[in-house]
């Protein structure tokens, strides 16, 4: 008897088990926001579970930019960049972005993922190597998949590991694929060593700094900035949607490869371009970050005093040091107790399990903003500290994460 490729639907699933004790965390409606705080369920929740680094989203300015956009040139551009879809602002976007990372050329994508997708399914070819961190974001694991090239992962950050692979590659073209901040625990990648072992095995380097641009670096270029190593990094991607206030996300290179992706990437030809609005908004980010490095010192000391206070409550935080904090619970309905728990209390954070993290890395992903105070940042502790006066701890478990 056929099958019916819905059958697997019907089947019994994990997340129906979750809603039926009242602990499902995702998709949960948000009725306002000012940035900092939000409004759920009729509760006004310090929102420490956002990528809005430098809390640029409610910023006057870039509100004005997006709406003179949208005045001048619409909602959309109904059309992809490869035919009716490019601006004059896309134009200016990419230049910008090129500029800001040290690079000769840019590319705008309508999504981050997109970019991920597009960037390494074009340059990823039959006989060629990728090597990527077990740890990257989906998006970088999925444009892997979708090349032509051999895919090999190598364990988290571990440089032994990584030059084993390059040192098998056989004389083939290499490309080392990695996050430049990784978004569940926090860490930056170790990118001096990675560089240093690319040059040794002639293979190249793309960065995906989506969580770090705009937060790392003298320019706030992300972590090539942040190390000095803006010529030896080939491409850098990033995303809009973090301290960049929108949606979006582009590559930066020599300009020939750039040239190469923007006549290969599928994700990019065959989508509508990026809308007015969004790049008005993204151009208006650049200037603030530009001309506003104070923003990105003030959350990293911002996230540094949540670290400390979280410490200070004896919650493991990993190894951190950037504005995402994880709080390490190692225990999946524990973690989803704690999230309904902390929410009631007035704090909004992300719980996150397996396969997001390793099988008992189960954690509360915190963020933070450049626009939290630091009576945000005593609220959000509060929340903590009566939080787990509420539900004690699990036997062990917070023992074991830490150690």
């Amino acid at each position: 008897m056929r099958r019916d490729v819905f059958a697997k639907c019907f089947e019994p699933q994990p997340w129906e088990a979750v809603k039926k004790v009242g602990l499902y965390p995702y998709f949960r409606p948000i009725e306002a926001s000012e940035g900092t705080e939000v409004l759920i369920d009729g509760r006004r929740v310090v929102m420490a579970g956002s990528n809005n680094y430098l809390g640029l989203t409610h910023d006057p300015r870039v509100i004005a930019a997006a709406q003179e956009a949208l005045a001048a040139y619409g909602t959309g551009c109904t059309g992809s960049r490869f035919l009716n879809g490019t601006l004059r602002m896309h134009l200016e976007l990419e230049s910008r972005l090129a500029e800001i990372t040290g690079k000769e050329a840019g590319i705008v994508f309508p999504t981050g993922f997109q970019a991920c997708l597009g960037v390494i399914a074009s340059l990823g070819a039959r006989d060629e190597l990728i090597l990527c961190d077990r740890e990257n974001h989906a998006s970088i694991i999925d444009g892997c998949r979708l090349s032509f090239a051999e895919v090999r992962k190598y364990r988290h950050a571990d440089m032994e590991a990584l030059e084993e692979h390059l040192g098998a590659g056989d004389g083939r073209g290499m490309l080392v694929v990695t996050d430049g901040l990784f978004s569940m625990t926090g860490e930056l990648a170790p990118l001096p060593e990675i560089v240093a072992l690319c040059q040794k095995y002639g293979a190249r380097v793309l960065v995906d700094d989506a969580h770090s641009f705009g937060v790392y670096g003298e320019r706030g270029a992300g972590t090539a900035d942040h190390f000095g190593l803006d010529d030896q990094v080939d491409l850098i991607m990033g995303t809009f949607s973090k301290s960049l206030a929108g949606i979006g996300g582009f590559c930066t290179g020599p300009e020939i490869v750039i040239e190469y992706i923007r006549h290969h990437a599928r994700s990019m030809i065959f989508s509508a371009a990026t809308p007015p609005a969004v790049c008005a908004t993204a151009l208006k980010c650049l200037d603030i970050i530009e001309a506003e490095p104070e923003r990105r010192r003030r959350v990293l000391d911002i996230a540094a005093r949540a670290r400390k206070g979280l410490a200070e409550l004896g919650f493991n935080t990993g190894s951190t040091q950037s504005p995402i904090v994880p709080v390490i619970l190692g225990d999946r309905e524990y973690v989803f107790r704690f999230w309904k728990v902390l929410l009631e209390e007035g704090v909004f954070v992300n719980p996150v399990t397996a396969p997001a993290v390793p099988a008992g890395m189960d954690l509360l992903r915190c963020s933070f903003m450049a626009t939290h105070t630091d009576a945000h940042v005593e609220r959000f502790l509060g929340g903590f500290e009566r939080a787990r006066q509420r539900l004690g701890s699990v036997a062990g478990v917070e023992r074991e994460a830490a150690g």
